[in-house]
């Protein structure tokens, strides 16, 4: 006798360190993105967007081998062509600006939420997909972007309900860093650029002052390095708008390869999260890898998954609520039909309406609504039908009131 095939039981689980958005989940990530999407349009900044596919040249020219070679999705298309899912928005937004640089009015304000993948260890505060909101300003050159970068980051913070207390925003400058180990310790390009991704990651590295001592056998204490100039003017431009959770951070350089000057970052001051919320920086000659004059830049990405952390430490989240505002009982099969036509009135004048499809008992239809969070409900039978008469209930309070179907309208409204 022939064997039955075996039947394969997939598993429910999503990839590792992605995530599923379940309704109310999906509820909370809408919001997210729209605290984020009217706190950048506040200060004039356009939504664009671009493809998730990149090919991969454009993060191999600046934005660091590490990322790259380790934490980047990439593979050969049916083409042979190498493509990346793309692990950050910067490289793509310049590859844009530098395509239509001559049909494009400056300084462009652009912002965007993307989804973003990278292949790392998925842990608190970091998974292997997120969405991130990028905001950038092109054509400004000196200190009033930076200035203006920085505002809509604390506003956005604000906007969450974050006040100032409970995050800083920590700024420094790699040229300053730069010139500091060139005119103390005569280093090379290159090996500066050891020592920035070194002190980048100073906190994960458990040898990090014998890797120090290699490239600078003489002591070098990061915390030597003092905010001057264009820093300082920043930090007290910033204080003089009232931005005063501002803090000078010497070791501060972030990853990428492509930052020019000042880079900043905002952090949790409960100890709750102790990671980076997200940061950014100036960035001015990354338009060039695409064969154009380097436009001055600056900007940042914050994640959606940090600032979830970070609702949920203060309790911040919006309590859910269903997108429907109303729901029809219906008592039965032969007022389906009226119900479903006060169902499309009420629509039109823009009330969300739900029908109940089941043709349960009312109890069960009323623990239906009240567990979905739909505030208010109607039965729908032989008066509602004949006589257009409605008894509306307000299920968190129990209150009802008797109206007819303007009325109904009105108070819905």
């Amino acid at each position: 006798m022939a064997k039955k095939p075996t039947k394969i039981k997939l598993s429910t689980e999503p990839y590792k360190g992605v995530r599923d958005f379940y309704p109310e989940d999906m509820s909370l990530e809408k919001y997210i993105w729209r605290v984020m999407s009217q706190t950048a349009e506040s200060f004039g900044y356009l939504e664009y967007s671009a493809s998730i596919l990149e090919p991969t040249e454009i993060y191999e020219a600046k934005t660091g081998e590490e990322i790259v070679n380790n934490q980047t999705y990439t593979f050969r298309d049916r083409g042979d062509r190498k493509v990346t899912l793309r692990p950050e928005m910067t490289p793509t937004v310049a590859r844009m600006v530098a395509g239509k640089r001559r049909e494009l009015s400056f300084p462009l304000r652009w912002y965007s939420i993307p989804n973003l993948f990278r292949y790392e260890r998925p842990q608190k505060g970091r998974l292997r997909e997120h969405y991130q909101l990028n905001v950038d300003i092109f054509g400004v050159d000196d200190l009033r972007a930076e200035i203006e970068i920085i505002g809509v980051a604390k506003a956005i913070m604000n906007n969450f309900g974050v006040s100032d207390d409970k995050f800083e925003i920590r700024v420094s400058s790699r040229k300053i860093l730069d010139e500091y180990l060139k005119k103390n310790y005569n280093l090379p390009d290159k090996e500066i650029a050891k020592v920035q991704k070194l002190l980048d990651k100073r906190n994960k590295i458990k040898d990090y002052d014998e890797e120090i001592r290699k490239i600078i056998p003489r002591g070098f204490e990061v915390s030597s390095i003092k905010p001057e100039g264009k820093l300082l003017e920043l930090i007290n431009s910033l204080n003089a708008i009232g931005i005063n959770n501002i803090k000078f951070d010497q070791s501060l350089v972030r990853g990428f390869d492509y930052y020019t000057d000042i880079v900043f970052e905002v952090y949790d001051t409960s100890g709750e999260n102790n990671r980076s919320l997200f940061g950014g920086g100036r960035y001015d000659n990354l338009s060039s890898i695409f064969g154009e004059e380097g436009i001055p830049a600056v900007g940042f990405g914050m994640g959606d998954v940090t600032i979830r952390d970070v609702l949920l430490t203060y309790k911040l989240s919006p309590e859910y609520k269903s997108p429907a505002k109303l729901y029809i009982c219906v008592l039965g099969e032969k007022y389906l039909s009226g119900a479903m036509k006060l169902a499309s009135k009420l629509r039109a004048e823009g009330i969300n309406t739900a029908v109940d499809l089941s043709l349960k008992n009312v109890g069960d239809q009323v623990k239906y609504a009240d567990k979905n969070k739909i505030p208010y409900i109607i039965c729908f039978g032989e008066e509602e039908q004949n006589n257009e008469a409605y008894k509306l209930k307000k299920l968190s309070s129990g209150e009802e009131t008797r109206l007819g179907t303007t009325g109904l309208i009105t108070a819905l409204k």
